[in-house]
């Protein structure tokens, strides 16, 4: 999962950077209004974590402009200001959530996971498949009730086919899920991490649909 966090207070956005990096996220962090316009036009992000108070174009102005264009991703609003309008204002504009500052990082982890939770159409907090049981917030993985050890990338991959169950995405969207603009990119990673999770939780759990992607099929 792909956030954009947008904080100009540099010792918040390092904070958060590095707390949603903790939890498995891929994470890109800009300072103003202007370069997450940027971001967002060139990248497809999960969601984004959005500052009010940023330089250039304000965080209600970032807003305004995503959902102006059609995009439905989702928006957590953090602000210092905390007013009955400042919220209604924010939320009106099509934010799914709001925060204000100080941000207890427990806290926002637990939003956004129930954020990402409704984008999908889902209402508990694990994932099923078969025998597969992942709890998102915990990051345990079982396998026909016995704990199955993933490194963070493969965590990371086995979250995203999991949460689009039915839908095949590409390698590059994988890529994409787990790997932000500071980390480097291993050619045959992905195919790695398939293999490895293959290995650890069934060889028919993953399917390659060659010259496309990889899908977890929907259970009939």
């Amino acid at each position: 999962m792909r956030v954009l966090v947008v904080e100009d207070d540099i010792h918040l956005g390092d904070g958060l950077q590095a707390a949603l990096r903790i939890e498995g996220y891929a994470v890109d962090w800009v300072k103003d209004g202007e370069e997450a316009e940027l971001a967002l036009r060139a990248q497809p992000y999960d969601i984004v974590v959005l500052d009010l108070g940023l330089p250039i174009l304000s965080g209600v102005e970032v807003l305004d402009k995503i959902r102006t264009r059609g995009s439905d991703v989702p928006v957590l609003i953090l602000t210092a200001r905390d007013t009955a309008e400042d919220r209604i204002s924010g939320l009106d504009k099509g934010a799914d959530d709001y925060m204000v500052k100080p941000v207890n990082v427990d806290e926002l982890c637990a939003r956004i996971r129930s954020i990402l939770r409704r984008a999908h159409g889902r209402a508990i907090p694990k994932l099923m498949h078969g025998g597969i049981e992942v709890d998102v917030a915990g990051r345990v993985v079982m396998r026909d009730g016995a704990q199955v050890d993933l490194s963070g990338k493969e965590f990371a991959v086995l979250h995203q086919l999991m949460e689009n169950q039915g839908r095949v995405l590409s390698k590059r969207q994988l890529e994409e899920g787990i790997y932000d603009w500071e980390s480097e990119l291993e050619s045959n990673a992905v195919e790695v991490y398939v293999h490895h999770l293959r290995k650890k939780l069934g060889k028919d759990l993953v399917r390659t649909i060659r010259g496309v992607g990889y899908v977890i099929d929907k259970e009939s």
